[in-house]
């Protein structure tokens, strides 16, 4: 693909930038994998309905335990790995494959 080495980048940075949140979780939130199930439903709302994310949800998150920091993280891992997902989708349709 064209941007290659665009998308690497940011996966990188994503993933291995200083943070509070472990590698592991952001590669999973990052890749839809396996998330803590305090997280899942903010996960799953952020990579497909982001617009519906409320400060109430963050307060909620919050009061859990969750600090500033991680959700910031999580929430750019959800929101990238979303968006490269659909990266990946449209890619493939237009090279006339079925969708996963």
């Amino acid at each position: 693909m064209r941007y290659d080495a665009f998308r690497k980048r940011l996966v990188e940075a994503v993933l291995h930038a200083p943070g509070e949140t472990p590698e592991a979780l952001r590669r999973a939130v990052l890749d839809h994998g396996s998330t803590p199930p305090a997280l899942a439903s903010y996960v799953d709302t952020v990579k497909r309905h982001a617009y519906k994310v409320t400060d109430a949800d963050i307060v909620s998150l919050q009061q859990a335990g969750q600090s500033d920091d991680t959700l910031f993280e999580i929430t750019v891992a959800a929101a990238v790995g979303a968006a490269l997902h659909r990266l990946d989708r449209g890619m493939a349709a237009l090279r006339g494959e079925e969708p996963d």
